[in-house]
């Protein structure tokens, strides 16, 4: 991939975010607590999604709002995941993988905000 963005796929943060989404859906895919796992996956299908709308959106407001959708619900797939973690529903070196792909993530949308709030209004 090159630096220049012609579409929602070129973003790095939209692949991490597609990763995780699947990586939670095979982690979870035995996980017997159907609310919880329907709630984990729709949070991280959330993310890419939003990134995804606010990309195609016409102006760079709109983009932000929906980055910042998407920062939220990354959120709250760490939250989950650290609850998963206490009710002993994956495996520590997976949580702690799964964890630190999600705060990347949070650091991704994060500058991607600021760099869109910074060169782009």
């Amino acid at each position: 991939m090159g630096n220049k963005v012609e579409k929602f796929e070129d973003l790095n943060v939209w692949q991490n975010a597609i990763d995780l989404c699947v990586t939670i859906n095979i982690s979870f895919k035995e996980c017997k607590d159907f609310s919880f796992r329907d709630q984990i996956y729709r949070a991280s299908v959330s993310v890419p999604s939003n990134i995804a709308e606010g990309f195609e959106r016409q102006y760079n407001k709109e983009f932000i709002h929906f980055l910042f959708i998407a920062k939220g619900s990354i959120a709250e797939v760490r939250t989950q995941l650290i609850i998963a973690s206490k009710l002993n529903y994956l495996k520590n070196d997976e949580y702690l993988d799964l964890l630190e792909n999600s705060k990347k993530i949070s650091a991704q949308l994060f500058q991607l905000i600021k760099t869109r709030k910074e060169k782009f209004n």
